[in-house]
């Protein structure tokens, strides 16, 4: 017969490191997604945008996922964000007064 009680038991998760650490991380890039819906200067959204694609490499580095980290890294932080901070500063156009 099953007992209710270790069925219960059985579905709680215990905090480990690795799940504090995951947690932080994640939350760390939901802080960062919403700081770039948020930003009033664009090129602070652009460094809000960097924080959080590198808190997605973070957490696919504790998902043991090193490969997919470093593309992440390599391809949208290193490449996309400097892309759209170019074309930022290529385009911004002065205030006439």
């Amino acid at each position: 017969m099953l007992d209710p009680l270790k069925l219960i038991d059985s579905l709680i998760v215990e905090p480990s490191l690795d799940l504090l650490v995951f947690a932080a991380i994640a939350l760390a890039a939901a802080f960062s997604s919403f700081m770039v819906v948020q930003s009033k200067n664009i090129v602070h959204s652009a460094i809000y945008l960097a924080g959080m694609m590198i808190a997605i490499a973070a957490l696919f580095i504790t998902l043991n996922a090193e490969f997919l980290a470093s593309i992440q890294v390599l391809v949208y932080v290193g490449a996309v964000i400097i892309l759209v901070l170019f074309t930022i500063m290529l385009t911004r156009k002065e205030v006439l007064e």
